[in-house]
């Protein structure tokens, strides 16, 4: 397939979410999530945590989030079994959104892009999450490599986190918030896009009325249903007539009920169902 033809993320999105439900499920072996499995918090345990979740999940799920950190503490092994489980939920069918969160310049940015969005690299994936407060334009070598390759961007927007708040809701010059100025950067990206744009927005799914526009014309992944306690009854309330882009994120919700493989997939299609309700109720 070249370049003129490769079928968009954002297409290839809509498409699973369509076929699979609207859902992605985060893989986050943190040390306390393997002990409630009864694993050891090593290299084994890390490989039985996330071959089990791939197995279970990974042919029936639109979208899988590794969380990179929880793979990078344990150093080169750590990063194998990253690359393994990258290469196996793809062939399955599922999309991966490798959740990284890098932000830099010039070539080290390049690098990063060259790390997760050009094929034949082992740790290639559908889309990455980046940061884009060292400036939108800084974000370039990876959305020239994403639209080349066929990948998605995941832009941190209006994050969860109490903390975000001091940066993405400060004035920009022309009194936007800073926020709503990567917004905007997003939806110029996607302009003209069908049916969906490749460049998302991650807006957390904890806070209540977003206050921005998120018409961007491309996905909302949505981070904290489940633990975090937001719900899917949550999201038309946060993300308005955009929901039916909205792509859920649940980790800890799913995972707790591992590391039965009946449990995941029970859990998962449970939320799933009720993200279909809550969007065509809104």
């Amino acid at each position: 397939m070249t370049e003129a033809t490769v079928e968009t993320f954002g297409a290839r999105l809509r498409r699973s979410m369509d076929t699979r439900g609207p859902l992605c499920v985060g893989i986050d072996p943190h040390a306390s999530l393997l002990s409630a499995w009864g694993l050891n918090d090593d290299i084994k345990g890390l490989e039985t945590f996330t071959r089990t979740v791939v197995e279970a999940l990974a042919d029936r799920v639109a979208v899988l989030k590794p969380q990179s950190a929880f793979f990078e503490r344990f150093g080169s092994r750590g990063i194998a079994v990253l690359e393994k489980a990258v290469e196996e939920a793809r062939a399955a069918g599922a999309l991966v959104l490798m959740d990284a969160k890098r932000g830099d310049i010039g070539s080290t940015m390049g690098a990063y892009a060259e790390t997760y969005l050009h094929r034949g690299s082992p740790l290639f994936s559908d889309a990455v999450t980046v940061s884009p407060y060292l400036g939108f334009g800084s974000l370039r070598p990876a959305l020239d490599a994403a639209v080349i390759n066929g990948c998605g961007v995941f832009v941190l927007a209006l994050t969860s986190n109490p903390e975000g708040a001091e940066v993405q809701r400060a004035a920009a010059a022309d009194g936007r918030s800073l926020a709503q100025l990567m917004l905007d950067h997003m939806a110029a990206e996607n302009e003209g896009a069908e049916p969906l744009g490749s460049v998302g927005a991650v807006v957390g799914a904890t806070l209540g009325d977003a206050g921005v526009n998120l018409a961007i014309n491309g996905p909302l992944l949505a981070p904290g249903i489940g633990a975090q306690g937001a719900t899917p009854a949550d999201l038309p309330g946060v993300f308005g007539s955009a929901v039916g882009n909205v792509v859920p994120s649940v980790s800890r919700g799913v995972l707790r009920f591992g590391p039965d493989i009946g449990g995941l997939r029970e859990s998962a299609s449970r939320f799933a169902d009720e993200v279909r309700t809550a969007v065509s109720g809104a």
